[in-house]
């Protein structure tokens, strides 16, 4: 591949089919620019397939979104994998979604960073009630693990201990989802049993 802006294209498609592409990551910086330059040629590739490349600008991030199809239209096999979240989980993503909207109504700017300790003391809430402290601790820190790898956390190298909350989280749980969350949570607290595992 011998011209250039091919290149750079190719390259932008395969850094979105990896992962999301953060604008503020420097290893992300040529996708980046790639994506305001070329944009409708990687949308164009993708287009083909079902899946809508989604550029936000005031966020910082771009990544892949499965196009929803019309009534009546076969539906494409999925190229964006779902994936099956655990309870815990999907707790602490709705939490940090409410952290970073209250953050953003502080007016505070730059990036929401949680420590560990908060976060774990965040999760402990709502974990079924253990008297084994290294237990929950370490159900925790899984949980965590698991969102670091979903690309919703980012630990700080200057910082260890100390997470970012990406932004890209308020793509994956609107204000809908909040919404039927919260709902979910109070069933869980009005049933006897406790929160599942």
């Amino acid at each position: 591949m011998t011209n250039p802006d091919e290149h750079a294209i190719a390259t932008a498609i395969i850094h979105l089919m990896r992962d999301v592409v953060y604008r503020d990551i420097t290893a992300h910086e040529t996708v980046w620019q790639t994506l305001h330059r070329h944009g409708s040629h990687v949308a164009d590739h993708f287009r083909t397939i079902g899946i809508d490349v989604v550029v936000d600008d005031t966020e910082g991030y771009a990544y892949l979104a499965t196009r929803e199809t019309a009534d009546g239209d076969e539906p494409l096999p999925r190229l964006v994998r779902r994936h099956a979240l655990s309870y815990p989980v999907s707790v602490l993503l709705v939490i940090l979604r409410k952290r970073l909207a209250e953050f953003e109504s502080d007016g505070d700017s730059g990036s929401l960073v949680i420590t560990r300790d908060r976060l774990i003391e965040m999760i402990r809430v709502f974990h079924a009630t253990t008297s084994n402290e290294a237990r929950s601790v370490d159900a925790a820190e899984t949980t965590i693990k698991k969102v670091v790898e979903l690309g919703f956390l980012r630990e700080l190298r200057a910082q260890p201990g100390h997470y970012e909350v990406r932004r890209i989280l308020k793509a994956y749980v609107d204000a809908h989802a909040l919404g039927d969350f919260a709902e979910r949570l109070a069933q869980y607290a009005a049933n006897s049993t406790g929160a599942p595992s």
